[in-house]
């Protein structure tokens, strides 16, 4: 375990561009078994891969979105200006994650509303659109369907499973439900459950969803309206926790929008309330409503000590690979403590951990920033699995894919 303080300095080799990326898909015929006993018919799983598979398919590694992110991890698309990956600092040639040595796979989780099927799509048992129809998925049903995809692509095991936030929790579930399939769980700013307090920010903004009257108890496709005003408002909510205090302080403070006040209760006064709508307006134009209680209601259930009396350690007991745990500081949603429990509970089963509390003021947003101390430690973490992949003894040969019947495309447009 290891704390990093301070500037930090880091000197890398020229980092590159991955350039213009093709998002890709794959229908499934056979259904998907989700954890409430419920099936989802065939479905559709968008995805996009960087960098090259290598020949005994041991150099992939799979990036876990978090709440409004999706397949989209890096580079841009051509006919689209300022579309860079959400985590396109970290992904490409040379950099932490680099493409010049891995095989890097962005998939978009079912449920979500970027490509694969979701609320918006058709329900093909009853010919009209899902919306409130659409079933309640977890943090395990998306980890098996990454692993379907997978399969079809012929990679019986990951050199790694990556994610942040929401995509932590993704990882850690790989390391339970498929131990067998991953060298190492890399989880940033995460946590094994959420805290009462994060249950709490999550209803009041699905409250804020569901009371907004063009919600239409989430069946508003057809009416043709969009519940704006609750997804406005839910995006503000989140906003807050992303930020820490001091950032939010350093970045607005109590800076007033006009020269004077407006003694208004309705009009925006200060900086911080600008930003916070202007935040809102944008997601508003972009993202599902039913796919935000959706996302939100999976990371409640995430739990998996759960199933074991709340024993973190025996939860963990049965996982086999490695593990390196991200915190920051300043991150109160998702803070450095949970990572700790994480940590322990690892520890308490002599499994291989290595652990970076890092002192960055952004908060719980530091996990998609360009932080040196941050990316220092990804990057040695890749370093030498990627000296493990290339060594002779790199691992088990691949099993070939396990056909799950529909077809593959590559026609899907880019994410709106």
């Amino acid at each position: 375990m290891f704390r990093f303080r301070g500037a930090g300095c880091f000197l890398w080799g020229v980092m590159g561009s991955l350039g213009h990326v093709q998002p890709q898909s794959m229908t499934f015929d056979e259904p998907l078994p989700l954890q409430s006993g419920a099936k989802l018919a065939n479905y559709t799983v968008v995805y996009e891969t960087y960098g090259t598979l290598n020949a005994d398919r041991s150099n992939a590694v799979l990036v876990c979105h978090a709440l409004n992110a999706s397949h989209h991890v890096a580079g841009t698309y051509a006919d689209q200006p300022k579309s860079e990956g959400w985590w396109d600092n970290l992904v490409g040639p040379g950099k932490p994650l680099d493409t010049d040595r891995f095989f890097v796979i962005g998939v978009n989780n079912p449920g979500s509303c970027f490509g694969s099927t979701g609320p918006m799509h058709v329900n093909p048992a009853t010919g009209r659109v899902y919306g409130a129809d659409f079933p309640v998925v977890t943090v395990e049903d998306w980890v098996d369907a990454q692993a379907r995809l997978l399969d079809r692509m012929g990679i019986r095991q990951l050199a790694a499973v990556l994610g942040g936030s929401l995509g932590g929790m993704q990882a850690l579930s790989w390391s339970l439900r498929y131990p067998d399939r991953l060298r190492q769980c890399i989880a940033v700013a995460t946590a094994p459950n959420l805290s009462a307090q994060n249950i709490a920010f999550n209803e009041v903004a699905r409250r804020a969803i569901i009371t907004d009257p063009e919600f239409h108890g989430g069946h508003f496709y057809a009416h043709g309206v969009v519940p704006k005003r609750g997804l406005r408002v839910a995006r503000m909510i989140g906003h807050i926790t992303y930020l820490s205090d001091d950032a939010m302080e350093q970045k607005f403070g109590r800076n007033l929008r006009a020269a004077e006040l407006g003694y208004s209760t309705q009009e925006i006064e200060f900086e911080i309330e600008s930003y916070l709508r202007h935040q809102g307006d944008k997601f508003s134009d972009y993202f599902d409503a039913n796919t935000y209680l959706l996302i939100t209601r999976a990371l409640d259930y995430f739990d998996p000590a759960r199933a074991f009396g709340g024993d973190l350690t025996r939860a963990f007991a049965g996982a086999t690979c490695r593990f390196q745990l991200v915190s920051f500081t300043t991150d109160w949603r998702f803070s450095p403590a949970r990572s700790r429990e994480i940590v322990k509970a690892l520890l308490d089963n002599r499994h291989r951990v290595s652990y970076a509390e890092i002192a960055a003021p952004h908060g719980h947003d530091a996990f998609l920033l360009e932080d040196p101390r941050y990316h220092g430690v990804l990057r040695a973490c890749f370093d030498n699995l990627a000296k493990e992949v290339a060594a002779p003894s790199a691992g088990p040969p691949q099993a070939g894919a396990r056909p799950l019947g529909g077809q593959e495309r590559s026609d899907v447009g880019a994410p709106s």
